[in-house]
């Protein structure tokens, strides 16, 4: 007599069970430039050419689409794309990520070299300020008079360090929060800045140290979107 075969309890995970690694896959691909099947999830990300600078990028691009609050340190215990994919399922509580097989056998070419920088204009210090205060305060740029000065934008000593900070960081300066008594709108500010800026300076191509950028995330001083927006764009 034939029995009817079993249902297996622990059945194989649907194939959308892949859907995170497939995304934070993809995600690595843009950041590095590559098509997704030239990732093997199984490799280090170190061995995919992920520098400290691309991993704030690529990290913040993973919380931008899924919501998150995810660290780049993050990428130290989570070596490869596939550990890091199962531990944003885990933050995410999205259905656990399976191994899969990547996508052909062919080793991973080394990372592309870096194209050489496109000259394009900085943008003026008085918006790059008027824009930054106005992020800090949840406004619109243009709804700000660059001559008010900071007290009566509502800028108070919190917002003003973080301000001041930010600056720095965009411009690879060291000023102190006093610079905003000394120059107490934006106008001034902006003119403050310029004159100690070289010729040609801007937020793109300012001698920005990645670790100091890297220390104002783990401080809070930024947060890693903003830090995003400080980098050097990439074509």
């Amino acid at each position: 007599m034939h029995r009817e075969p079993q249902i297996a309890l622990t059945a194989e995970p649907a194939a959308h069970d892949d859907g995170v690694l497939a995304r934070i896959v993809r995600i690595l691909a843009d950041v590095l430039s590559l098509t997704p099947e030239r990732i093997d999830p199984e490799q280090t990300f170190r061995t995919c050419g992920v520098d400290s600078m691309l991993s704030v990028e690529y990290v913040a691009t993973v919380n931008a689409y899924y919501g998150t609050a995810i660290k780049p340190a993050t990428l130290i215990d989570h070596p490869t794309p596939l550990d890091f994919a199962r531990y944003v399922a885990r933050e995410t509580g999205a259905a656990p990520v399976r191994a899969t097989p990547p996508a052909s056998t062919a080793p991973m070419p080394p990372a592309p070299s870096p194209a050489s920088p496109v000259s394009v204009p900085a943008p003026p210090v008085l918006d790059v300020l008027r824009e930054e205060i106005a992020r800090i305060l949840c406004c619109d740029p243009w709804d700000i008079d660059t001559t008010v000065p900071f007290s009566a934008l509502g800028v108070d000593t919190e917002q003003g360090a973080e301000f001041v900070s930010v600056i720095n960081l965009v411009y690879g300066l060291s000023e102190r929060t006093a610079v905003l008594y000394d120059h107490p709108d934006l106008t001034a500010l902006a003119s403050h800045i310029t004159a100690r800026l070289p010729v040609g300076h801007g937020p793109a191509a300012g001698p920005m140290p990645l670790e100091e950028l890297l220390d104002a995330v783990r401080d809070g001083r930024v947060t890693v979107d903003r830090a995003l927006s400080l980098l050097p764009r990439r074509d």
